[in-house]
């Protein structure tokens, strides 16, 4: 007694229908990529003559070394960096030398975040502009 299904299925897929497609899609793309603009008009605002650059420069300077120590500019000796307690009243008197109420703070690129909060709520608490120095 035979008891095996009498039809059988193919289980292969025919590749025309697969190549019919891709040749769709490969017609539908280079439509669509010479459809699209690529010179979209942007509207960049004019200059305003009201606006100049800042050419003063900033005379009191706190460097942040790699070890989360400061040294005070002019003046400071970058083998002898100091403890944020050590520089507070340092700091003061670089500023009020200058003449101006900016502290410019360069830093270390592996210097902790703490370290340069640290001297900007120093100058924040004076009243002093920050001016952070950064390289590009």
């Amino acid at each position: 007694m035979d008891l095996r299904p009498r039809n059988n299925v193919k289980v292969e897929g025919g590749m025309a229908s697969m190549t019919d497609l891709v040749f769709l899609l490969l017609i539908f793309f280079i439509i669509m990529s010479l459809m699209a603009n690529n010179q979209t008009p942007i509207d960049l605002p004019k200059p305003d003559a009201d606006i100049k650059p800042v050419k003063d420069p900033v005379e009191a300077m706190v460097v942040i070394t790699e070890d989360n120590r400061y040294v005070v500019m002019p003046g400071g000796d970058m083998e002898n960096p100091m403890d944020f307690d050590e520089i507070k009243e340092i700091t003061a008197a670089a500023v009020e030398k200058s003449g101006k109420m900016k502290l410019k703070i360069a830093g270390h690129r592996k210097a902790s975040y703490d370290a340069v909060f640290n001297v900007l709520a120093l100058s924040q608490a004076n009243g002093w502009d920050p001016v952070l120095a950064y390289d590009k």
